[in-house]
Parts: structure tokens; C-alpha cells; sequence
């Protein structure tokens, strides 16, 4: 697996959000009251997630990508996922035609500040600077 800083080669056909949260029942529950008593946080849930559901903004923004931008919980990963990314979400995984790369670290993710747009700014520049480009259509 190559990391952030490694250069980019084939075709992007699918970006992958991990959520630093499990997707059970109790996993969301136990997040959610963490986060209000601010003892957990996951940036990306701030970008994609009001207080209950899913922000139109985001939906916006992803569905404006040419691949499509699917998340994932924790418990979600496949093998290769967690391997890449154990001890290092949220962040965002581009999967191309040979690998996976991840092309946005939690910090990254974290001075997006809960806005859809600024991710979709950063994401782009990233991928670019990977030679990753995706044309916005």
C-alpha cells in the first residue's frame, strides 16, 4: 500500500471516508453521546453528519464527484482497509485501478472544520498533487 506521500498512478475508481466510530447500533449510540460530552470526535463525521443525519451539503458534494464516494465505520474495513488504515482515521482512501492510497489524514480531515466544501477543496488539491486528479463534472 502506498501512503499519502507516495506518487499516484493509475485511474481513481472509488474514494473511501473511514469514520473513526463503529457502525453498530451501540457503536453510534456510544459515539454520539461521547462526542456531546467531548471525549470522542471523528472529523469526518462533522463533515458528512448533523446532530442526526446526514448533511445536504455533503450529499451535494459528494454526488458531484465523477467516482463515487462511498464511508465506512470501523468495523466496515475489509482487510486491505484496516491494514492501511488501523490507528489512522478518519481519513480518506483513494482506491485506484492497482491500490489503495490514503489522500486526506485525520488532521487533514480536522481543518476541514465540519464543511463539506472545504473537504471537496482539499481533496482535489491532494489528489492532483498525487497525480490523481479527478475532472469535476
Amino acid at each position: 500500500h502506498r501512503d499519502i506521500g507516495a506518487d499516484g498512478a493509475g485511474s481513481v475508481v472509488r474514494l473511501i471516508g473511514i469514520y473513526h466510530a463503529s457502525g453498530t447500533v451501540w457503536g453510534e449510540v456510544s459515539y454520539w453521546i461521547r462526542a456531546r460530552l467531548g471525549s470522542s470526535h471523528c472529523s469526518l463525521c462533522d463533515i458528512t453528519h448533523g446532530t442526526f443525519r446526514e448533511k445536504t451539503d455533503w450529499r451535494e458534494c459528494r454526488d458531484e464527484f465523477p467516482v463515487p464516494f462511498t464511508t465506512l465505520h470501523l468495523d466496515e474495513r475489509d482487510e486491505r482497509l484496516r491494514d492501511l488504515t488501523e490507528g489512522r482515521t478518519p481519513c480518506v482512501v483513494a482506491e485506484t485501478t492497482d491500490d489503495l492510497t490514503i489522500v486526506l489524514s485525520a488532521s487533514e480531515l480536522a481543518s476541514c472544520e465540519g464543511s463539506p466544501s472545504r473537504l471537496v477543496v482539499l481533496l482535489e488539491a491532494n489528489l492532483e498533487q498525487h497525480g490523481l486528479g479527478l475532472d469535476r463534472h
